[in-house]
């Protein structure tokens, strides 16, 4: 579990350091974990009811790891879309992790590509959030990549677990039981918390609003748009507000 992080640590005080971030991670992100298996046991539901066979929910689930563009793109998938409308509206949903990126980059610069690539794909977004909590600076730390992992990995098996029961649960369950719009249910459960400023409610309202006027256009495009729309706003309001606040100190 040793992070590399140049602190001139004996090999003995690095491992220390090491464990107890560990145990320190894992004790933030464990009340989490719960949640995040229930979310993924919606997901899979949703990905069979949706019309996937069981091998290609558990390809996608193992694959993705990202519930909303899952959900995104099921209606798509449903309605025999073209690839590229899939991949785009995924790419969208999913261009808050270019954020996330950026803020962990400084952090883990000095990795190798590959293990930076395989946290990027472990990474999620309560994950990111608990560790820029626990470490706004990028500052070299001891245990700093112990106290990541310690988020990522289970949260990463919580949510993967939560979605091959959800999965297999989905197969057996009769399809009258309508238990596909719980994935609907499931991310507004998500999405309420996140909306923690008047940037970010005026992105959402927007985008609701958009989605609603181009509901009308082929292969679901209207969720592509208002998800571009929304986000665009969302930008637009907070940079306004930034730059308000600076002219008035």
């Amino acid at each position: 579990m040793k992070d590399g992080d140049p602190q001139g640590l004996s090999p003995a005080g690095q491992d220390a350091a090491d464990r107890a971030a560990w145990d320190e991670g894992f004790k933030t992100g464990l009340p989490t974990l719960f949640g995040i298996a229930a979310w993924g046991l919606v997901v899979g539901i949703a990905m069979v009811k949706s019309g996937l066979s069981v091998p290609q929910s558990i390809g996608m689930t193992l694959l993705v790891f990202a519930g909303s563009a899952q959900l995104a793109s099921l209606p798509l998938i449903a309605a025999q879309a073209p690839i590229w409308v899939i991949f785009a509206t995924a790419l969208v949903v999913n261009l808050r992790f270019v954020i996330f990126s950026a803020l962990l980059g400084p952090h883990f610069a000095h990795l190798p590509w590959k293990q930076r690539l395989l946290l990027g794909y472990v990474s999620g977004d309560l994950t990111v959030a608990m560790f820029l909590q626990r470490y706004p600076s990028a500052e070299p730390a001891p245990g700093k990549l112990a106290y990541l992992k310690a988020l990522v990995i289970p949260n990463w098996f919580a949510w993967q677990i939560g979605s091959v029961i959800g999965i297999f649960l989905g197969s057996a369950v009769p399809s009258e039981w309508g238990l596909g719009f719980a994935g609907t249910l499931a991310i507004l459960c998500v999405m309420v918390p996140l909306i923690i400023n008047n940037a970010a409610l005026c992105g959402v309202v927007v985008a609701g609003a958009v989605a609603v006027l181009a509901y009308g256009l082929p292969y679901k495009l209207g969720l592509l748009l208002a998800v571009v729309v929304g986000m665009v706003t969302a930008m637009f309001i907070e940079e306004t507000f930034t730059k308000r606040k600076a002219r008035h100190g």
